[in-house]
């Protein structure tokens, strides 16, 4: 297993259990956006929309920089690195599986065709 930080993947994987929280990270991943313009498609607070915020910065998933008067945010990949890497750990034993199913699957099949002819 990887070397990862599970306090940080905690925080990662309930920061993306929220919906809206997914909402905002899929539209910062078409580029920076301020609170403003990450509020607009919801219907919810401005405050509401920036508690979101904090817990995907506490994540890890999102930076905030100061431009003038704008506070940009953008999404930052590598807390999504660290949970696809997470993730990846697990597809050997998903593999394993799927051919066992694969391998009992053709027995059944077989089976059932030397069923058949009797």
């Amino acid at each position: 297993m990887n070397d990862l930080d599970p306090e940080l993947l905690d925080l990662t994987f309930a920061a993306l259990a929220d919906p809206t929280r997914r909402a905002i990270l899929a539209r910062l991943a078409s580029g920076e956006a301020t609170v403003m313009e990450l509020a607009a498609p919801f219907d919810m607070s401005q405050p509401a929309i920036s508690k979101h915020l904090k817990v995907l910065e506490r994540a890890g998933l999102i930076s905030r920089g100061r431009d003038a008067q704008r506070r940009p945010c953008r999404l930052e990949a590598t807390a999504l690195k660290d949970v696809a890497a997470w993730v990846l750990d697990y597809r050997k034993f998903w593999e394993q599986s799927f051919d066992r199913l694969d391998t009992y699957l053709q027995v059944l099949q077989k089976r059932e065709e030397e069923d058949g002819r009797k």
